[in-house]
């Protein structure tokens, strides 16, 4: 069984440390602790990773992050996948740093990523999962604190954050999405 797995982010050096490219860290580090390797590919960076008889499609959309509706759209098609077997990593500044957060469906809640998603596929019923940047920004300064690079206390969380959403994303393709949120959706 196939699963496409799409982190949410913005392409180019400038942004690899934003708390934007929270997706991409997750789907980074999982790469990486399974030596895969990402290859340029149509509307994104993709690579394979198998579990437990699953295929896990991983991709990085090289559309920035509000166009991020184009390149989900192409693979959900190419692969000829059911949307159920689409999750969708984004960061979420309306949870706290290390707040994880897997749902069935629901609104964009303000991520232009997600609106774009929604908007492309003409739904807003495919999983994705959350996760917390916080809030720490003055009035007016949402952008620059959203692709604003991480302090080192904000780092130091990262490794623990992608490996708990690795292992929600194994779960939900494993026992399924209701079981997964069950055990994820907690504050580390």
């Amino acid at each position: 069984m196939n699963y496409l797995i799409v982190g949410l982010g913005n392409i180019g050096a400038e942004y690899a440390n934003t708390r934007h490219n929270m997706g991409f860290m997750v789907l980074d580090a999982w790469a990486k602790a399974s030596n895969a390797v990402f290859k340029d590919e149509r509307y994104g960076a993709v690579t394979e990773i198998s579990f437990k008889g699953r295929k896990f499609i991983l991709l990085k959309p090289s559309t920035y992050m509000n166009l991020s509706g184009n390149a989900v759209r192409y693979w959900v098609n190419k692969l000829k996948l059911p949307l159920e077997n689409l999750l969708v990593i984004c960061d979420d500044l309306n949870l706290p740093l290390g707040s994880i957060r897997m749902r069935k469906k629901g609104s964009d809640g303000g991520h232009n990523g997600l609106k774009n998603i929604n908007e492309l596929l003409g739904t807003q019923n495919y999983c994705r999962v959350r996760l917390g940047i916080g809030n720490d920004f003055t009035k007016g300064q949402q952008v620059s604190f959203v692709i604003g690079e991480m302090d080192e206390e904000e780092k130091e969380k990262i490794p623990a954050i992608c490996e708990r959403t690795i292992e929600g994303i194994k779960s939900f393709a494993l026992i399924g999405p209701d079981r997964t949120m069950n055990s994820l959706n907690t504050k580390m």
